[in-house]
C-alpha cells in the first residue's frame, strides 16, 4: 500500500503526471461523500473536548476554534455547537493576535501553538478517526495506491510555519506513525471518556 498527500490546489493533469495510476481522494470539507467525513470540519457530533469533562463538540475544527484565545476575545463555546461546515473560523483580522489555546472552556492555562496541536487537535482528530470514520480508514488501508488531497501538506506537528494537514495526519495514522501527543494525562483522559 502506498499513501501520499498532495495539495488540493494542484490541477488534475499535474496530479496525474506526479502520481500515475494512483487513486486521488479529496478529504477536505469540499469533498464528496463519503470522504468529506474525514474533514475536521465535518459535524460528527459527540466529540469529547480535551480538558472539558462531559463537554462534546460537533466537529474537530469546532474544538480548535472554540478554545483559541485572542488578544481581544476569549474562548467561544458556540463553535462547539455548529453543525454546518461554515462559520467555524476565528481570525486574527477580527480578534487580534492569538495568545494561545485555553485548557478547556474554563481552564486557567493557555497552551502555546505546538502544545495545543499535540494536546487538543491530535487527540480530538484521532478520536474521530477511531470512533466515527474507522470504516473509511479501513477502506483507505485496503487501497493499493492513494493520494489524499488537502489544502496544506504539512504533517510535522512541530512545524508552525504552515497549518497542519489532517490528510497528513490520516496518512500517519494509517501507517502507524501517529505523532506524540506529549501529554499522557490529557490524552488518556480524552481516550477514557471516549470508550
Amino acid at each position: 500500500m502506498s499513501i501520499r498527500v498532495a495539495s488540493r490546489r494542484r490541477g488534475l493533469a499535474s496530479l496525474t503526471a506526479a502520481f500515475p495510476g494512483a487513486e486521488v481522494i479529496d478529504v477536505t470539507s469540499k469533498a464528496s461523500e463519503p470522504w468529506v467525513r474525514l474533514s475536521p470540519f465535518y459535524p460528527h457530533g459527540g466529540i469529547p473536548v480535551p480538558y472539558c469533562d462531559g463537554v462534546t463538540s460537533e466537529s474537530v475544527e469546532g474544538i480548535w476554534q472554540a478554545l483559541k484565545v485572542f488578544k481581544d476575545s476569549d474562548v467561544d463555546p458556540a463553535k462547539l455547537r455548529i453543525t454546518k461546515m461554515k462559520g467555524l473560523k476565528r481570525t486574527v483580522r477580527r480578534y487580534g493576535p492569538v495568545k494561545g489555546h485555553r485548557t478547556g472552556l474554563y481552564g486557567d492555562r493557555l497552551l502555546p501553538y505546538e502544545t495545543a496541536r499535540r494536546r487538543i487537535y491530535l487527540p480530538a482528530y484521532r478520536w474521530v478517526l477511531e470512533h466515527r470514520v474507522a470504516d473509511l480508514v479501513e477502506q483507505l488501508r485496503d487501497k493499493e495506491d492513494v493520494v489524499l488531497l488537502d489544502y496544506t501538506t504539512n504533517g510535522d506537528v512541530s512545524d508552525p510555519a504552515s497549518p497542519l494537514s489532517h490528510a497528513a495526519l490520516l496518512q500517519l495514522h494509517i501507517e502507524g506513525r501517529w505523532p506524540r501527543e506529549d501529554d499522557t494525562d490529557a490524552s488518556s483522559a480524552v481516550s477514557d471518556r471516549m470508550q
